[in-house]
């Protein structure tokens, strides 16, 4: 399925078929957490989070996409993806995607 942050495809004719949405929301482990911690005192990148946030991201998109999909679309435009963390400290992280399904002739 195509997926684009632009409103249109190209030379395309589109059929628009709704909005969609797709939500991931993922705890980060307490192990994750104490790694994370010592490297932002080291400095450095957090492995384990940018692979939950990947892992979000992605589960979003998957969402989003079959959303799209059961309304007939075969694409969607103009998504947006939005970062939050959630929960009591923050302590968990929600990533939702939100578009437009078309199907794309």
């Amino acid at each position: 399925m195509l997926v684009t942050t632009t409103n249109s495809v190209q030379g395309k004719d589109i059929d628009y078929k709704g909005l969609v949405t797709g939500e991931a929301i993922l705890g980060a482990n307490l192990f994750k957490d104490i790694f994370a911690g010592i490297r932002d005192i080291v400095g450095g990148r957090s492995a384990a989070y940018e692979e939950e946030l990947a892992k979000a991201r992605q589960i979003a998109l998957d969402e989003m996409c079959s959303r799209a999909q059961a309304l007939g679309g075969n694409a969607v435009i103009g998504v947006d993806l939005d970062y939050e963390t959630v929960g009591q400290n923050g302590s968990m992280l929600m990533v939702s995607a939100t578009g437009t399904a078309v199907y794309v002739r």
